[in-house]
């Protein structure tokens, strides 16, 4: 299921719009959720071929609309749904609307391997919760800690 709900991401409605970039977030973000059976059956290399193929296919619509600005197509776990999640946008790599600190990469191997192993999707301990220190208390060492990955792909014609 999981492979199909990927490709249909890029049929989906599609916003690139430069000067409304909230927009862009609520028209072009995707949630995917796998299965226990996804889980257990797909191999990181299948999930990581759908995406591929999806964002050559965004890239093909981009073309096909004359959008001539910079476009980046996006994938990152969110450990804390226990989701898969994409989204487009008009921006480049290093300028993704995200409020926490991420690492763009062009390996999305890393991303799926750790949502198919995630046995308890959305699961957070409490006690990870009730340890949280606040902001002026992390040091730079938690901060790096809470990096999380993000696989960019252009998509957009200012490549």
């Amino acid at each position: 299921m999981l492979l199909k709900w990927i490709a249909e991401v890029a049929a989906e409605p599609l916003v690139l719009e430069p000067a409304d970039r909230r927009v862009e977030r609520e028209t072009n973000t995707w949630s995917l959720a796998a299965t226990d059976e996804d889980r257990r059956s797909l191999s990181v290399a299948e999930v990581v071929a759908a995406f591929e193929r999806t964002a050559a296919a965004i890239r093909e619509r981009i073309r096909d609309l004359g959008f001539s600005g910079t476009a980046t197509f996006y994938v990152w776990h969110d450990e804390h749904a226990g989701q898969l999640r994409c989204s487009t946008g008009s921006v480049p790599p290093d300028a993704l609307p995200f409020s926490g600190t991420y690492v763009a990469s062009d390996d999305l191997s890393p991303i799926v391997e750790g949502f198919l192993a995630d046995s308890e999707p959305g699961f957070i301990a409490w006690s990870y919760l009730d340890d949280v220190p606040s902001p002026q208390e992390k040091t730079e060492t938690e901060t790096e800690i809470m990096l999380f990955g993000v696989w960019v792909s252009s998509v957009g014609a200012s490549r």
